[in-house]
């Protein structure tokens, strides 16, 4: 028999084996400050992009007047439990209201977290014999969500059309052997290259098949669309989404997410999420605070045009200089290079330590070996003197990934180490 604690000693898993080395500055780093373009990390200021905070409301005097006296009116407690037992007010459903009339539901329903909102959507709408069909690069609270289910599940290749077709014909002889129906499940925006989800496409194949559509918008909501109202209203096809899902931790720039879609779903799903029926009611000040930051989604187009102001000089300035952005249709700016793990670490380092700017770094496994990604969020609060700073600093660390220079660096460390094991 083995010790449980023996074997996470041995197996601390794929990001908590390089905790020893990456903790506090690759992972875990302490960005300090307000929330902003421009923070305080490690004891110098950089340019930030890894903020999610899109049209730039976390800081926004409104909002911040909002949270404010809703938390020195009503405090951190209130409402007392889970909604359905002390936690329901008024306030909570002012907000559904306006939420499901924004992304053109008839209701919706408010989540205390997106991550653990959305497996327990996905609990709740499916039984064991439903099948579940959902695009590969889903993010991990859908994996998770499919995890629980105990009936069958399909993957279809990244936003491949085709490879969802045949897989919804292996679900439907599933389904119908068990009595069940078919969910799909995808994303409007999949945040880490950018891309939308084919949402048109996948509402065109209920021509086609049986099947209810869920889409997680929580990158599309507040950037996407005529309104702000996501990336089915930018494709022109809201009304075909069965379930809507977004988090308020992008555009909304809090916590918490909501659910919407037909009003006699919504109300079975309310008493069905178990991540809410057994939680306590999102707080006053997030909720009150919600209903500021959706007034100014409505009212305030010029941030959203000022986002994407910013996000095409981003983009454009990294296209014109010859860098590799992928496919990205929508604000999430991924920078693709070629280079070992170690080459992406000292990358970065420099990026951060010499130039002032601080993005994410994403390598293998969670891409494939050999890659780095960088990945950009711009808002609407970035100046275009920090997107020409951005885009210098990549020009410079780029010619010196392709000159060798972090390649030499890693050999230098390689032959440190190698001597050090030797001495000891």
């Amino acid at each position: 028999m083995t010790d449980i604690f023996e074997r996470l000693r041995q197996n601390p898993g794929p990001l908590g084996q390089f905790a020893d080395y990456a903790e506090g500055y690759f992972v875990f780093p302490k960005l300090e400050g307000p929330i902003g373009p421009r923070m305080q990390f490690q004891g110098r200021e950089v340019v930030f992009w890894s903020a999610n905070d899109y049209l730039g409301l976390c800081n926004h005097p409104e909002v911040l007047e909002a949270d404010a006296k809703a938390a020195a009116e009503f405090g951190m407690f209130y409402p007392m439990g889970a909604r359905a037992m002390s936690g329901e007010t008024a306030q909570h459903q002012q907000l559904e209201r306006e939420l499901a009339e924004f992304v053109n539901k008839e209701a919706a329903y408010l989540l205390n977290f997106g991550y653990q909102g959305m497996v327990s959507t996905i609990d709740a709408l499916v039984s064991r014999h439903d099948v579940i069909v959902y695009d590969a690069d889903s993010h991990a609270c859908i994996v998770d969500g499919v995890r629980l289910h105990m009936g069958k599940s399909f993957t279809f290749k990244h936003n491949d059309i085709a490879s969802l077709e045949k897989n919804l014909a292996r679900a439907t002889k599933v389904a119908e052997e068990n009595g069940g129906g078919i969910l799909v499940i995808t994303e409007g925006v999949f945040g880490m290259r950018g891309m939308q989800g084919k949402i048109k496409e996948i509402c065109d194949l209920k021509s086609k098949f049986d099947f209810r559509l869920l889409v997680d918008d929580a990158h599309g909501f507040g950037t996407l669309g005529k309104t702000g109202a996501g990336a089915g209203e930018e494709q022109g096809c809201q009304d075909q989404i069965d379930i809507y899902f977004s988090t308020f931790a992008k555009s909304m720039a809090g916590f918490g997410a909501f659910i919407a879609g037909d009003q006699e779903i919504i109300r079975i799903l309310k008493y069905n999420l178990r991540s809410q029926v057994f939680a306590k009611s999102l707080t006053m000040p997030m909720v009150i605070g919600g209903l500021k930051r959706l007034e100014l989604l409505r009212s305030r187009p010029e941030i959203k045009a000022k986002l994407w102001e910013n996000v095409n000089k981003l983009q454009n300035g990294l296209i014109e200089r010859g860098f590799n952005i992928g496919g990205t249709n929508t604000c999430v700016t991924p920078v693709m290079m070629q280079g070992s793990t170690v080459e992406a670490t000292l990358l970065v380092q420099d990026l951060r330590e010499n130039y002032g700017i601080f993005t994410s770094v994403v390598i293998y496994p969670v891409i494939p070996k050999g890659m780095i990604l960088l990945r950009l969020i711009p808002t609407a609060s970035h100046t275009d003197s920090e997107i020409n700073e951005t885009l210098d600093a990549f020009d410079a660390i780029h010619d010196k990934l392709t000159s060798g220079f972090y390649k030499e660096q890693e050999q230098k460390l390689l032959e440190e180490k190698n001597l050090q094991f030797k001495n000891s």
